[in-house]
């Protein structure tokens, strides 16, 4: 048993003993700063059975479990709150089972756990990732190593959107001017090299508007019969009809796109188990819909449109096949959720897909819910908003997107300037300086960004991220490396168990933050959220560093005070790598 469920049996069985009423329940808070104190039992609710004084209850109760309770060394009651003082023994009792766990924080996955796929990424075919793609990604990747970590089984996918109107307009524009253009004779990532054909496709298709409009044609005319765009149209066509010249034109510039993602993706540290292609998904779902028809929960209307009226569920009425018999993209994400369950008997999924998708998922989790899938009570949409930056700051070529290697190079770059500007880099190698840089570079990117609460907004400023002071990533960074300075000049053995010990205040504080940890990562499992692991991991950092500026930990005398507050030092190194990996940021040994 915990130290939680010990409390509360011996509460229990206080108030029976001492009142001969049993109560239900037992409520736990944390003790309040300004209070001695570990953990505090609200007295309050007890007073619905027990009629008395709250301040007598808490006493006599505070007393019994002094008498009966090894673990409690004191107690206090301040009104109806009964703060109680954990002895030093618990105390090192639970440290020496935090710092021998290898994997503390975590749950292994077995045969039984919930099987759970976290879709992510999921861009389209005719240009590079972009920093909306990163917060997704981070978003993503994360959510999944956090579930993973709190005992799931965990798939990572995406859908990547390789079929449609906007991959023809690449596709034609290089056909048109591209004379030949790869990505090895440019020197072009394959994904930049087809988005320059995109923005050329959007240029060339503008001045043709402005050419019929001179015509005396309308804006809205002139946009729908502009040649670019009726050529696009008909390759889409010819696509759908398996024109052998246009579908291997597409096979070809969407592998130079596909080798562009890779290597995005592996810079920044996120990986899949499998990829869905929309061009294989499109037809999906359609089969689905007939069956609703006959089972009625669907319906067609008279030009033979098919929907489903979700107007007694507080949303409207959906299309999911047109008159023509095509689907559209809730048929597709119909077929493709039903289709996944099938190719990893999952049990759930996680969506992650900014905000402005919000109405789709809800409706999208509805259909499946009438059309009988259990496993639809399963879904959830990881909703995130979007990623602002400061006015100015690394702009495209066109000053309306931010690409993400860019802004990978960036972050390094930044973090290279800040890092020499303080100096700490003596004695580096040139390769030793750019990995760090790297290291430090995309940490802070990505702890800026997760460590806010996913549905926010946030306002991304590169250089206030790469701060070694404050909430970021750097500064957690830092005290790990700095933690690694002090195993290295610990050259004795500290491996033993230290069992009884007077802990310091500070010592007390570190450990109770320390046990904190695999609690968080379930919490952060149920909220979906890497928020509450970055911010645990700054509170934990703050902790140690009040300790480390406190109290000496090689300079002390007695080699048993010594042993123990390496340890606890090692420990809190293990637990920040720990949680950072599951935000997919690197600590650096030396900084």
């Amino acid at each position: 048993m915990n130290i939680q469920e010990i409390l509360t049996q011996k509460v229990k069985e206080a108030v029976e003993k001492l009142h001969s009423v049993s109560i239900e329940e037992v409520e736990f808070q944390a003790t309040r700063k300004e209070f001695e104190g570990d953990i505090t039992v609200v007295v309050f609710p007890m007073l619905r059975q027990v009629k008395t004084n709250p301040v007598a209850l808490g006493e006599a109760i505070g007393n019994h479990l002094k008498e009966n309770v090894a673990e409690v060394a004191n107690f206090n009651v301040v009104k109806g709150f009964l703060n109680i003082v954990l002895s030093d023994a618990y105390f090192l009792k639970s440290f020496n089972l935090i710092k021998d766990d290898a994997t503390y924080g975590s749950v292994k996955s077995d045969e039984n756990s919930p099987k759970i796929m976290v879709e992510y990424s999921s861009p389209n075919t005719n240009k590079p990732l972009h920093l909306g793609h990163i917060r997704n990604n981070l978003l993503g990747y994360s959510v999944a190593e956090i579930l993973k970590a709190a005992g799931n089984t965990v798939y990572k996918t995406q859908i990547i959107n390789d079929r449609g109107i906007h991959i023809c307009k690449s596709m034609l524009a290089w056909q048109k001017f591209g004379e030949g253009e790869t990505p090895e004779s440019t020197g072009l990532k394959g994904d930049k090299l087809v988005g320059n054909y995109y923005v050329k496709f959007d240029k060339e298709y503008k001045t043709q508007i402005e050419e019929l409009k001179k015509q005396g044609v309308t804006e809205d005319d002139a946009k729908q019969e502009a040649p670019l765009l009726l050529e696009a149209k008909k390759m889409l066509l010819q696509w759908e009809a398996g024109d052998e010249e246009v579908v291997a034109l597409w096979k070809k510039m969407n592998q130079w796109v596909y080798d562009g993602f890779k290597e995005t993706y592996r810079e920044l540290g996120v990986d899949f188990d499998k990829n869905y292609y929309e061009s294989n998904t499109y037809l999906l779902g359609k089969e689905v819909v007939n069956d609703g028809l006959e089972k009625g929960v669907f319906y067609r209307k008279d030009d033979g449109s098919v929907w489903i009226d979700l107007t007694d569920d507080g949303l409207d009425e959906k299309i999911v096949l047109r008159a023509d018999g095509t689907a559209v993209y809730m048929t597709q994400d119909i077929g493709t959720a039903i289709q996944r369950v099938k190719d990893f008997d999952i049990n759930g999924m996680v969506y992650t897909v900014g905000n402005e998708q919000d109405y789709h998922f809800k409706v999208l989790f509805l259909i499946l819910k009438k059309l009988g899938y259990e496993w639809a009570n399963h879904l959830y949409h990881l909703s995130y908003g979007m990623v602002d930056l400061p006015s100015g700051k690394m702009k495209s070529r066109e000053g309306t997107v931010v690409d993400a290697d860019d802004l990978m190079t960036e972050m390094t770059q930044t973090a290279k300037e800040i890092s020499e500007e303080l100096g700490k880099l003596e004695g580096y190698s040139k390769e030793e300086k750019e990995a760090l840089y790297k290291t430090i570079g995309l940490g802070a990117l990505k702890y800026y960004i997760l460590k806010v609460d996913p549905k926010k907004r946030i306002l991304f400023n590169p250089e206030e991220s790469v701060d070694f002071q404050g909430n970021t990533g750097p500064f957690i960074q830092y005290t790990y490396a700095r933690i690694q300075s002090i195993l290295r000049k610990a050259t004795f053995d500290y491996q033993q168990d230290i069992e009884s010990y007077k802990l310091h205040e500070k010592e007390r504080e570190l450990i109770k933050q320390l046990a904190l940890y695999p609690e968080i990562v379930q919490q952060a499992a149920a909220q979906h959220s890497p928020a509450l692991i970055a911010n645990y991991t700054y509170e934990l950092v703050k902790v140690f560093n009040s300790f480390y500026q406190n109290i000496s930990i090689l300079g002390v005398d007695d080699s048993e005070e010594k042993i123990f507050r390496v340890q606890l030092a090692k420990t809190v190194a293990n637990t920040i790598k720990s949680a950072f990996s599951l935000l997919g940021i690197d600590v650096p040994e030396q900084m």
